[in-house]
């Protein structure tokens, strides 16, 4: 009996099943032995999507104009809303024999040839585009559907879905939205990859340059590069050199082509070492020399963030001390660097205001230093220990009220 059990597991390798375990294996980042091991099946186990976790099919499928009409429930409005943010794709609602993706709630065998088998496992599947069936979703009606994490967040799963309805496969990225296992993040977007995905299949939305006299703006990073203060806001940045009066705008790509994304959280450079670091989420890029460098973008834990930490808000650069500080929600962290980045590890962990007194006890005893909150900026005296002043976040773009910038294309 032994034997024939062995016979059979013998013949069951030998047809390639070991073979797709190792692509599975490698696909999820896991040691491709082929072996089932205990991690191997966890993966395995996770609620996902119903297509198949390793697809070749990207670029090939794709809808052939950009305005796609849908049945749309108000619940994942927000999930379509992703796609067509970052990319030429329009979404029209339209009944259901008209709409080019057809948005249905199922349970079982349904029609389609790949029936659900209740809750856990499939949770929902999409098809790619094409007519009669190509771009429809389909959701497994058995689960339990939430708009948050107390079951399956319904956004995050139709995010996916549609991701597969536009042409995108799977991406092994636990980060990126149309990564196969179910992941709930509170804050539903796309990663770099993602937008870049579905840019290259559908194109790039003219960017609209916003308005530096705006008394409302606020900005997503402010930093120091060399002498310039850089201020950046969605895909632009504005340049302010002591040398020139005017502040000058330009699009974050043409300084560093497509290799640092739009929409940053937190930028700062250390001179010492000559790089120059982006953060996103968590996520952070390491640029030198106007290059991305080898193996970026990485996770922030790289940087000794515990997982619990899910994104920069802030980063300030000590030049003279060489050290760093990172603001996240209430809490703030000091880096020391040692010889060689990122041989990097965080060492204090101060709370709301303490965030301060670590500044003013280590560095710039008679200094000031900016800190940009919404439309506000904050001075803060480090002699005083105080704020001084507060202002518009834009104060220091030289403009006069009512006097914008010109428009970028």
């Amino acid at each position: 009996q032994k034997k024939q059990k062995k016979t059979r597991l013998e013949c069951l390798l030998s047809t390639g099943f070991c073979d797709k375990v190792k692509k599975m294996q490698r696909f999820f980042g896991l040691s491709p032995d082929g072996k089932l091991s205990e991690e191997t099946l966890t993966v395995m186990k996770k609620p996902r999507c119903g297509l198949s976790d390793v697809e070749p099919h990207e670029g090939a499928v794709r809808w052939r104009k950009r305005t796609i009409t849908s049945r749309t429930h108000k619940a994942i409005r927000r999930a379509l809303k992703l796609w067509s943010s970052v990319s030429l794709i329009k979404f029209r609602r339209r009944a259901a024999k008209e709409a080019d993706v057809g948005i249905a709630f199922v349970s079982g065998d349904h029609g389609d040839g790949f029936p659900f088998s209740g809750k856990g496992g499939a949770l929902a599947h999409a098809f790619l585009p094409g007519l009669g069936i190509g771009g429809d979703v389909h959701f497994d009606s058995e689960e339990e559907w939430t708009l948050n994490s107390t079951g399956i967040s319904l956004p995050v799963v139709a995010a996916h879905e549609f991701g597969h309805a536009l042409g995108l496969s799977h991406s092994p990225d636990p980060g990126s939205i149309m990564y196969p296992a179910y992941n709930f993040a509170p804050s539903l977007e796309l990663s770099f990859d993602d937008v870049k995905r579905i840019q290259h299949l559908y194109g790039e939305p003219p960017p609209k340059t916003p308005d530096k006299c705006d008394p409302d703006l606020s900005f997503d990073a402010v930093t120091e590069l060399q002498q310039e203060v850089v201020f950046f806001k969605d895909r632009f940045m504005w340049r302010k050199h002591p040398s020139f009066v005017e502040t000058r705008i330009t699009l974050i790509s043409s300084l560093w082509s497509d290799s640092v994304p739009s929409h940053l959280d937190a930028v700062y450079e250390n001179v010492e070492k000559n790089f120059i670091l982006f953060f996103k989420g968590d996520q952070y890029w390491k640029v030198q020399q106007l290059m991305l460098q080898e193996g970026f973008p990485r996770n922030i834990s790289d940087l000794g963030f515990p997982s619990r930490i899910k994104s920069v808000d802030a980063a300030l650069h000590f030049r003279r001390d060489r050290y760093t500080v990172f603001f996240t929600g209430r809490e703030c962290w000091r880096s020391v660097t040692f010889s060689h980045f990122p041989s990097f590890s965080l060492i204090w962990l101060f709370v709301s205001s303490l965030c301060l007194n670590l500044i003013i006890d280590s560095s710039f005893p008679a200094g000031f230093v900016n800190f940009f909150k919404g439309n506000k900026q904050y001075k803060y005296d480090f002699g005083q220990n105080r704020v001084v002043s507060v202002s518009r976040a834009n104060d220091l773009m030289g403009c006069e009220m009512g006097k914008g910038n010109k428009h970028i294309s």
